[in-house]
């Protein structure tokens, strides 16, 4: 087939269309009149496909063309009739056409245009199907305060922002080589664990058993919720577990961990238990444990880092995830990484509006460690709450050192009319007139010696020793426990210093404020009741719980529960699995014993390496016991 007639055949077909839509020699040819036309009886006598029949004994050259071109052709032809369709239909386009117009206009034209464009019946469909869209595109647009950035979830990636790459990774070289050895079996049974958001998994950990899973339970309001849903194999490991908690039997518990590493209450108690003898590391790796089976689980539409989906505490099997990702929060502090616990503290208290876990009472101190003063001024101002922000104590200090910090990090800033706000300094009288307790548990705890202090206490509103609200007694001990570290930078024992004077200048010129400032107070939290009761002061404190050695044979009642999920055809340290090996230099030698009960650790070469069972445990139990 000729190239060259298909684009004769073309024009001459363009041209026609030209004439037919001129008025003129449309009027000429409905007369009659074809004087101007000099081929168009050829035109109408033949037609094109016979050019084409004519044609091919044409030279080969001009079938040897790209039909690209023909492409280009056709598609420049098709442009140029709907271009000027257009301009003929919609006339020249005005100059307000050229300016910018916001999402919403631009996609309510866009529809409009095709509704009208077509005169299809189903226009209407079409119509509510172009608002639609444009609702999901404008709803993607709207930011959630609560959304977790990933790339700050990672405890170690932090710690490489703060001392460099060098450091951590001489570090941790320094530290793999003191405390592990090579690897008992080399590479055999290896694995490569999943990769996970939370934690970062290591290669000894036993493969994941897909002992969990979660379902969604409905969506609503935008919001998509999910429970956690336990296997057929979870409900003998589960009731093992409560059978041995109910004996506060830790040996029967570690057992189970033997055959069931990632049962989650399993590895939870042990980690308190880790915690309480002091091995915080070892503490650390059985919530990582927990964190790795829980992620591993989750359904393919639960995202919780875009903050829309919820996970309700009501449900049983919800309630480990808040427990460990609490714990995780506490541990990433204590390691300095404050940005990587703000992110877990927003991830926290998106799973449940109710918040549970008191993540609200700790959250504006991670965003203070973290240097986040920008984000956690907007956080008070759209997170939606029963109650301003401002009026818990927590907020209410913390807003005053929040702008503080601003102040003094750009003076230039907070110096402009039209975008200042309240300075810290009347933030902080404001919070000294709303919860004066707190003044004085700071002194007290901080601790702040400074004679001024002494007189400021002397004052007859700051006397007080009790609110008189049980739940704002709460919260104000919970926030002195958690806070108090931020208050002993001398900076703010001025800002608060010559705050409290000013709070007394102001009472001694006007009494009356004592009483609409407590009229507030006692609107706020007016229950009888301490409504924020389950929440332990404890748990905010940065102090670690200790045992005595001597008081750990009370959790050591019966070693026989182990026989619960002993199972004659498994065997407690498969040889095909590689693990890391530990050393056991200047440990506790209770800890080690439970922690050699743990099936993924190891001590080293035993003797006899045939044995199996009970017999290379007691061999190990017994070298720990020896050497200490």
């Amino acid at each position: 087939m000729s190239a060259r007639l298909l684009r004769k055949v073309l024009k001459e077909q363009e041209q026609q269309q030209q004439k037919l839509e001129d008025p003129e020699i449309a009027h000429g040819q409905l007369n009659g009149d074809d004087s101007d036309s000099p081929d168009s009886g050829t035109r109408s006598s033949k037609n094109p496909f016979d050019l084409l029949n004519d044609d091919d004994h044409q030279e080969g050259n001009d079938s040897e063309i790209v039909d690209e071109t023909l492409i280009e052709n056709i598609d420049e032809q098709e442009f140029s009739r709907k271009k000027k369709k257009k301009r003929t239909k919609e006339g020249s386009f005005s100059s307000t056409d050229k300016v910018e117009k916001p999402l919403d206009a631009i996609l309510e034209s866009l529809s409009i245009d095709v509704n009208s464009s077509s005169n299809r019946p189903s226009s209407t469909k079409a119509k509510a199907a172009n608002v639609k869209v444009r609702d999901e595109l404008v709803k993607q647009c709207e930011y959630s305060i609560l959304q977790v950035d990933p790339k700050f979830l990672s405890a170690e990636n932090e710690l490489r922002r703060i001392f460099g790459s060098k450091v951590v990774s001489s570090f941790e070289n320094g530290h793999q080589t003191s405390s592990s050895r090579q690897i008992r079996g080399g590479r055999r049974g290896s694995h490569n664990p999943r990769r996970t958001i939370l934690v970062s998994p290591s290669d000894h950990w036993p493969r994941w058993d897909g002992s969990l899973s979660m379902e969604l339970l409905e969506t609503k309001d935008g919001h998509h919720y999910f429970r956690y849903v336990h296997s057929s194999a979870y409900g003998p490991a589960q009731r093992a577990f409560e059978a041995a908690k109910a004996i506060h039997d830790l040996n029967g518990i570690a057992s189970i961990l033997v055959y069931h590493p990632y049962h989650i209450d399993s590895l939870i108690t042990m980690a308190e238990y880790f915690k309480f003898v002091g091995e915080n590391q070892m503490s650390a790796d059985a919530i990582a444990k927990c964190l790795y089976a829980l992620e591993c689980a989750w359904h393919p539409m639960f995202t919780p880092l875009q903050g829309n989906c919820q996970l309700k505490f009501s449900h049983e099997t919800n309630k480990p995830l808040f427990t460990t990702l609490f714990t995780h929060m506490k541990n990433m502090d204590r390691r300095g990484c404050h940005r990587s616990a703000l992110e877990v503290c927003k991830l926290l208290l998106s799973l449940d509006s109710d918040d549970p876990m008191g993540a609200m009472f700790c959250i504006d101190y991670y965003s203070l460690r973290a240097e986040q003063y920008a984000w956690l001024e907007r956080f008070s101002e759209e997170y939606k709450s029963d109650n301003s922000l401002w009026l818990f104590p927590n907020f209410s200090y913390s807003l005053a050192v929040c702008r503080f910090y601003l102040e003094r990090d750009d003076p230039s800033k907070e110096a402009d009319s039209e975008t200042r706000k309240a300075t810290s300094i009347d933030l902080m009288k404001q919070a000294l007139m709303l919860h004066p307790l707190a003044l004085k548990k700071l002194v007290a705890k901080v601790p702040l010696k400074d004679q001024a202090w002494t007189n400021i206490l002397k004052h007859a509103f700051f006397k007080s020793d009790q609110t008189g609200s049980p739940s704002l007694d709460h919260l104000i001990n919970i926030y002195i426990e958690r806070s108090y570290i931020i208050w002993r930078l001398p900076d703010l024992h001025k800002l608060l210093r010559d705050s409290a004077l000013l709070v007394i200048e102001t009472l001694e010129q006007n009494r009356s404020e004592a009483r609409d400032w407590a009229c507030v107070r006692k609107e706020a939290f007016s229950s009888e009741k301490n409504e924020y009761g389950h929440l332990l002061v404890s748990d905010f404190s940065d102090s670690v719980p200790t045992i005595p050695p001597d008081n750990l044979q009370n959790f050591m009642v019966d070693p026989g529960m182990r026989e619960v999920v002993l199972d004659a055809n498994q065997v407690p340290n498969p040889p095909g699995v590689a693990r890391a090996i530990r050393d056991v230099t200047n440990r506790s030698p209770f800890a080690v014993l439970f922690e050699s009960l743990l099936p993924w650790v190891d001590y080293g070469d035993r003797e006899d390496e045939e044995g199996a069972g009970e017999g290379n445990q007691h061999n190990g139990h017994d070298r720990v016991n020896g050497d200490h």
